[in-house]
């Protein structure tokens, strides 16, 4: 499936990068340790070296997961402490209080920040756009429409760089070529090695590491953003994703990337935008930079302002938060959006980037009612959108795992995108329909013509003969579809959502041709949203978006009818939507119960059983994170740097260590960053005395009771866990002694799901 995957460069299927260098584990005495029970054998006996399982098996070794749980007891206690510390006055009360109301004033700065950004990026995309057919007398930053407002619309001061068609086309196929070498360009400076570690081959000795070369390598601020984000939002870390220096460089490298009249829109990218102005604003208030499950929740409240801001749509921007990326959207973070969409819409109209002064960004006013009859159009744009939605996944897909493959393409993502503007340059300069960027075309496509003058659209329209208006309506619908094929996944900011909102108009204008006594451009309106459905199988909040977009309240209907039937056909032509084939297809991690329950049910129906012990990993690597505490509960620093060493000699970045006591009973697990903690602590002190399990600092890091679960469990229960509860890790048990059989990670549960 087509999605932003150009972003990615995947080197071998390991994805492990030698970053840490493996360290030799110590070999060091522990006490008699009890057998593994016989239903591990399975688990044990066909894989039992760490060559065969690069990473001992786990996917996605590029990233590391947070854990909900951990981090929900841990603010609760933070809480605790606040209104213990100033109970009782005046200033433990405003203490508490301002600890309430900190979320609410983040959602505010955020609101407030992301429509100054909006607002620049709109204003100059529209500026440097016109700049490929000229430029205004008055000033060259000002735009073809505010330089035709001074002259009351009559254009007198705009001057086109070339008079004839052959000079005008060459200018404008050459400033689009420079537009898409800048922003290009400016992408590449996004472009970073996730943080991996070197893999362990058979022995234990730092000579037997496996050199494996680079693997994962990411452009920031190439594509939408929208598929990393859901993987942030998911409970994984994506380092720097959502860093200053990518704010920058997407909203500039978005400006001239939809300047250059590629197929592509600013929208996607404008939710990205937001989100990284509510990570750096989270990253000012304390209880959110130490909080990785408060950051989500600051995350989700940001990206509502994304949309909102991209479409003037501030209900719609909180649903499509809530609907299509976020993974945990309690009631709080629901009303915080709610506010933090609405200051970012308000403020964004008193900006006024459009010089309109009004919110709705396509508004129409058709005047006139919907027959029965008309609802068998609008089923079939749905069906036509679904169609569409399906084969530009399988197509885009294709085209990523095929020409995105060829060594020159992936080599030089520049010249991936020169490519690409130049055809999108050369074939759509010649149709007046598709000339200009998508949001002016999408305003174009959707005029009701009640003044025959209003619109080139309106004149071809009002002719007796319009064979060549047919033409050029038929040629531009294929064009687009072609076009946003193979333009989404280039290494530029881009979106998916502008273009198929154009490719939908396109089609559903020509139909609207065909039915005689109301405006094409209600078909148009239908035909956009049921295209876009098709695509992203967006449903409640892209109706929401498409009224809020037009002000058409009266054809909330029409909408849903068309963006049902759009969702239902394409999910039988390709049962993903573009951005979770465009999660698949870069390797971001995702957890999505729905989808695992499903594999699960399949693989019950292939092997006759699916339980939790499937997820118990080798024998050695159960060696790797088993601490036998021993009677007096104590363990020798020593023992536990061989066993850090151990965990990342085998690539196990979210692993920690189990302590099992004689009886292999469970004691407590030990995070792998808490283990670094403690260890740094004790190189600082200089005293190489054994650790009491039981009380001082390790006793504090140790989570005396993880999450566990009997090994012939159903393998529903996990995914559940997992799901719901957001742990990173499962104790696996034996269910009659609750002895420790294995620690089941969230990692290898995706790896079953992925096989």
């Amino acid at each position: 499936m087509a999605t932003d995957n150009s972003s990615v460069e995947a080197g071998t299927p390991t994805e492990a990068t030698p970053l840490l260098v493996a360290v030799p584990r110590h070999q060091h005495p522990s006490p008699r340790r009890p057998s593994r029970p016989a239903l591990l054998s399975r688990a044990s006996k066909d894989e039992t070296t760490a060559a065969a399982y690069a990473g001992d098996g786990l996917p996605y070794n590029d990233y590391t997961a947070i854990d909900w749980l951990h981090d929900l007891v841990k603010d609760s206690v933070r809480r605790s402490e606040v209104e213990s510390r100033f109970r009782g006055g005046i200033r433990g009360r405003v203490a508490a209080w301002w600890d309430l109301t900190q979320g609410w004033v983040a959602a505010f700065a955020v609101g407030i920040l992301t429509a100054c950004v909006a607002f620049a990026v709109d204003v100059s995309v529209e500026t440097v756009a016109d700049w490929k057919e000229g430029r205004c007398a008055e000033s060259i930053w000002l735009n073809r429409r505010a330089c035709c407002a001074i002259d009351d619309g009559q254009c007198n001061r705009w001057l086109p760089w070339a008079s004839g068609f052959g000079s005008a086309y060459a200018v404008y196929v050459a400033s689009a070529l420079l537009f898409g070498v800048i922003a290009a360009g400016l992408t590449m400076t996004t472009k970073m090695n996730l943080p991996a570690v070197g893999i362990a081959a058979d022995g234990d000795e730092a000579e037997d590491v496996v050199e494996s070369p680079k693997g994962k390598v990411m452009y920031m601020a190439a594509g939408s953003g929208i598929p990393e984000i859901k993987t942030i939002l998911s409970g994984f870390v994506i380092p720097h994703f959502l860093d200053l220096k990518v704010l920058v460089v997407k909203a500039v490298g978005a400006t001239f990337a939809v300047a250059t009249g590629m197929c592509l829109g600013k929208e996607g990218p404008f939710v990205h935008i937001s989100t990284c102005v509510g990570y750096l604003v989270a990253k000012c208030v304390p209880k959110y930079a130490t909080n990785e499950r408060k950051m989500r929740e600051a995350l989700s409240v940001a990206c509502s302002a994304g949309l909102s801001v991209a479409f003037g749509a501030p209900i719609g921007g909180v649903l499509f938060s809530y609907e299509e990326i976020s993974t945990y959207f309690p009631r709080r973070v629901l009303w915080r959006s709610f506010l933090c969409s609405l200051v970012a819409a308000a403020a964004l109209k008193e900006l006024n980037p459009t010089g309109t002064g009004k919110l709705v960004l396509f508004e129409t006013n058709y005047g006139v009612d919907y027959d029965f009859f008309h609802y068998v159009v609008f089923i079939f744009l749905g069906v036509c959108g679904g169609v569409f939605g399906g084969i530009f996944c399988h197509a885009n897909f294709m085209w990523s795992k095929s020409f995105r493959k060829i060594s020159i393409i992936k080599n030089s993502p520049v010249f991936e995108v020169f490519l690409v503007v130049l055809a999108t340059a050369l074939l759509q300069f010649p149709n007046r329909l598709i000339r200009d960027t998508g949001d002016i075309t999408m305003e174009r496509l959707l005029v009701d013509c009640n003044n025959v003058e209003e619109d080139w659209i309106c004149e071809q329209e009002a002719l007796e003969e319009r064979g060549t208006y047919y033409a050029w309506l038929i040629s531009g619908t294929l064009v687009k579809l072609v076009l946003t094929t193979i333009t989404f996944g280039c290494k530029v900011p881009s979106g998916i959502i502008i273009p198929s909102l154009d490719a939908g108009a396109l089609f559903g204008r020509m139909v609207g041709q065909a039915v005689p006594g109301i405006s094409p451009g209600i078909f148009a309106m239908v035909g956009s949203a049921a295209f876009l459905a098709g695509v992203s199988r967006m449903t409640v909040s892209l109706a929401v978006i498409m009224f809020e977009l037009t002000g058409e309240v009266n054809f909330i209907p029409p909408f849903m009818i068309a963006i049902l039937t759009a969702k239902w056909v394409a999910d039988c032509i390709c049962a993903d939507g573009v951005y979770d084939l465009s999660q698949h297809l870069q390797g971001h991690p995702f957890l999505e119960a729905e989808r695992a329950l499903s594999k699960i049910r399949m693989m019950r129906d292939t092997d006759g059983t699916a339980t939790v012990a499937a997820l118990i990993p080798p024998s050695e690597t159960m060696d790797a994170v088993t601490v036998f505490t021993g009677p007096n509960y104590r363990v020798a620093p020593s023992v536990l740097r061989a066993k850090l060493a151990s965990l990342r000699a085998r690539g196990l970045m979210d692993a920690g260590l189990v302590l099992v006591n004689e009886r292999g009973i469970c004691h407590g697990y030990l995070p792998e960053a808490d283990l670094e903690t403690i260890l740094r602590a004790v190189d600082e002190s200089g005293q190489e005395v054994e650790l009491d399990l039981l009380g001082g600092m390790l006793a504090e890091l140790i989570n005396r009771s993880p999450v566990s679960v009997p090994a012939t469990a159903p393998l529903e229960y996990a995914v559940e866990m997992f799901d719901k509860l957001g742990v990173r890790y499962l104790i696996v048990v034996e269910e009659e002694t609750a002895k420790v059989v294995g620690v089941a990670l969230k990692k290898r549960l995706l790896r079953l799901l992925d096989e």
